[in-house]
C-alpha cells in the first residue's frame, strides 16, 4: 500500500541493545523479508510499517529523502544503540531507469542488527507475533528465455560493438535476463542463507521481492565518511589454482578490461568530487576473487562535506560507467534501443538509509525479482569495441549461475 505524507501518524519507534541474535537469517519470518548482510553482519527485517512508492522522474532521489527526513524528524524515536542503522530505517530499491516505475522505500516493523560486536533490536509501532517456520525448498526449476534468446542477445551485442567502433560511444553495458518457474513458491530466506554462505564477501539483499548478492558497493556513508567499491572487468574462474592465477593475470593484463574499469573510476570520481572534501582513488585496481569470477576493484574513501546524505551520494553516482556505459546519456539510448527489456530494479541502487542519513546502498547485481513461484533473473556485461558476442554470453550465463546455485542449491 503507498502511504502519502500528511495522512499517517509519527511512527513510533524503539531500539534496544539485544544478546548476539547468531544467525541473523535464522530469525526470519517467511513473509516479505527484507536483508543486507555482509560476512555475517548486516540487518535484516520483517513486516511493514510504512511503505511509499517514488514516483518516477529525475529527482525521485530528491523526493525520496525529502519525504524520509519528514517522516523519520516527526517519530516519536527511543535510540539506546545511537549507530548507523539503529532507529528507524528505511530499505529501498530503484528501478535502473529513472523513467521506470517502481522503485519503492519501506520502513520494516521489525529490524534485528548485528555490527561491529554490537546487537540490536528496532521495532515500530505495535508488534505482532511473527513465526519462523522451517526453510522450504523450490522443488524442481524449469528455466526459459527472458526478453531475447541467447543467440539474440548476441546479435545485440554485436549491433552495440559496432555503434561502439563507429564513434559513438566508447562502452555500454548490455544485461539479459532468464526466466525460472519452480514447483512450489519460492522461500527468499532458502536463498538469502544460500546466497550468503557461498558469497560472504558479497551483499545478501533482499527488498521488496528483488533478492540477490551484489559484489559492487555503490556507497556507504557512515558520517562523514564515504566509501565505494568499483568494480568491472570480470573474467571466469579457472579449473584448478595455476589456471585460476593465469585468468587474474590476464584479466590485470588484460588492455580492454582495463579500459573498461577506467572508465567506471573515472565516473566514480566525476560524480564524487563535487560532494567530498576529500577523495582517495587507488592509481592501481586490485583483483576482487570470488566463487565464481574475478573482478578488477578499486577501493574508493572520501570525506564528505556537511549536509550530504547518503541518498545525495546515490543520486549522484547512478548510474555509474560499470553499470551503464560511457558516455552515460549515449550508453542508456543503446541500453533502450537493444536490450528489448525493462530492467526493472536490476543495476539500480539497493539497501538502506537510516534517520541521520547513514546507509549502505549497492548495486543490485547476481540477483532475481522473486513472485510466488516465479523468478527473473538478470545479468550484464560490459560491452566494449573489441567486445566478442560469444564471450560475453558466456560470462553472463556465469553470472547468472549465482541466482541459478540459490535457486538449485
Amino acid at each position: 500500500m503507498s502511504v502519502a505524507l500528511g495522512s499517517t501518524r509519527p511512527l513510533v519507534v524503539r531500539t534496544t541493545s539485544v544478546d548476539d541474535p547468531g544467525d541473523l537469517f535464522a530469525r526470519l519470518p517467511e513473509t516479505a523479508p527484507y536483508a543486507w548482510v555482509r560476512r555475517g553482519e548486516g540487518l535484516v527485517a520483517w513486516g511493514e510499517a510504512l511503505r511509499l512508492e517514488v514516483p518516477p522522474g529525475p529527482r525521485r532521489f530528491d523526493w525520496a529523502r525529502d519525504r524520509l527526513s519528514d517522516l523519520f524528524g516527526e517519530a516519536d524515536v527511543a535510540d539506546d544503540v545511537t549507530t548507523p542503522g539503529s532507529g528507524p530505517v528505511a530499505f529501498g530499491s530503484f528501478t535502473f531507469d529513472p523513467e521506470s516505475r517502481g522503485s519503492v522505500l519501506l520502513v520494516p516493523r521489525t529490524v534485528l542488527a548485528r555490527r561491529d560486536g554490537r546487537a540490536w533490536l528496532t521495532t515500530v509501532g505495535e508488534q505482532r507475533l511473527d513465526a519462523v517456520t522451517p526453510l522450504r525448498d523450490p522443488g524442481r526449476i524449469r528455466y526459459g528465455d527472458g526478453s531475447l534468446s541467447a543467440p539474440e542477445w548476441e546479435h545485440a551485442v554485436a549491433r552495440a560493438v559496432r555503434r561502439i567502433r563507429s564513434g559513438r560511444l566508447e562502452k555500454t553495458v548490455l544485461a539479459r535476463d532468464l526466466t525460472a518457474v519452480a514447483e512450489r513458491a519460492i522461500d527468499v530466506r532458502l536463498l538469502l542463507a544460500r546466497l550468503s554462505g557461498r558469497y560472504p564477501e558479497c551483499y545478501t539483499f533482499s527488498c521488496a521481492g528483488l533478492v540477490g548478492a551484489t559484489p559492487e558497493l555503490l556507497v556507504r556513508r557512515t558520517g562523514e565518511t564515504v566509501e565505494s567499491l568499483v568494480l568491472a572487468g570480470t573474467i571466469a574462474r579457472g579449473s584448478d589454482r595455476a589456471d585460476d592465477m593465469a585468468r587474474g593475470a590476464a584479466l590485470f593484463s588484460s588492455e580492454k578490461d582495463r579500459y573498461e574499469h577506467a572508465c567506471a573510476v573515472a565516473s566514480v570520481r566525476e560524480a564524487l568530487d563535487p560532494l567530498c572534501a576529500e577523495l582517495k582513488i587507488p592509481e592501481e585496481p586490485e583483483l576482487l576473487v570470488l566463487p565464481n569470477v574475478q573482478h578488477l576493484a578499486s577501493p574508493v574513501t572520501g570525506r564528505l562535506s556537511a549536509g550530504i546524505s547518503v541518498l545525495d551520494v546515490v543520486a549522484a553516482m547512478h548510474p555509474t560507467a560499470a553499470v551503464g556505459g560511457t558516455p552515460t546519456g549515449a550508453a542508456l539510448g543503446v541500453i533502450r534501443e537493444l536490450e528489448g527489456m525493462d530492467r526493472a530494479g536490476y543495476a539500480g541502487p539497493v539497501g538502506w538509509i537510516d534517520a541521520r542519513g547513514d546507509g549502505e546502498w549497492g548495486i543490485a547485481l547476481r540477483c532475481a525479482q522473486i513472485e510466488g513461484p516465479r523468478a527473473r533473473l538478470f545479468a550484464g556485461c560490459g560491452i566494449m569495441g573489441d567486445s566478442d558476442p560469444a564471450s560475453e554470453l558466456a560470462e553472463a550465463q556465469a553470472k547468472l549461475r549465482v541466482m541459478q546455485y540459490a535457486l538449485e542449491g
